[in-house]
Formats: structure tokens, sequence, C-alpha cells
């Protein structure tokens, strides 16, 4: 089976990050206002536009134009393809390792 990379990327990046995630959390409730988000995190414009311009480039938020202000809300898509690659390495894992670490939670040396 083929393996779509490109489209996880973004995607990944954008879930490493608190901040993103946190968002994320707020927006599977309802779709919020710019000026929501920026109250809740008590961070600048411009810090909430880095941060949402990352989510919608990764496809994981959407925004619209509401006046003065954007409103953002979930957008599943991207969401997938992610979601089936993690699960190809959860049920690979099963797999025979080359590892032999001992305890599950540890840190491979290898």
């Amino acid at each position: 089976m083929e393996r779509n990379y490109t489209e996880c990327v973004p995607v990944l990046k954008a879930l490493a990050d608190e901040t993103r995630l946190e968002i994320l959390h707020m927006l599977q409730e309802q779709e919020l206002c710019a000026c929501k988000i920026q109250e809740h995190f008590k961070i600048s414009q411009p810090t909430l536009s880095y941060h949402m311009k990352i989510l919608i480039q990764s496809g994981l938020v959407t925004g619209r134009k509401d006046g003065l202000w954007m409103q953002y809300s979930i957008c599943s898509k991207n969401f997938e393809a992610t979601r089936d690659l993690l699960d190809f390495y959860l049920h690979s894992s099963n797999q025979k390792s080359a590892c032999d670490c001992s305890e599950q939670n540890s840190v491979c040396s290898k």
C-alpha cells in the first residue's frame, strides 16, 4: 500500500505545538471568532495569526471572514490521512523489532 507522507507532514507539524493543540480543542466545541481565541490565550494578533496560518495550511482548520474578524472551525479531512499513517505505525509495531528494550516506556538507545 502506497503512503502519502506529504499530506501528513504539515498536520504533524501543526500538532507539534501545545497552543495549536489547545486551539483545536477549543474548535472541537464550536466555530470561534479570532477575538475569542486571542482573548483565551492573552496573545497578540500577530501571534494568533501565526498559529492560525499553520493550522489552515495543514488543512486542520478553515477560516471565513465575518465583518472585521475571522471565524475558525475544524476541518477533519487531513486528520484522516494522518490517523491512517499513525495506525499503520501502531499496527506494524506489533512485529518483531530490532530493539530489545525490556521496558515499553524506555528510551531506546539503538
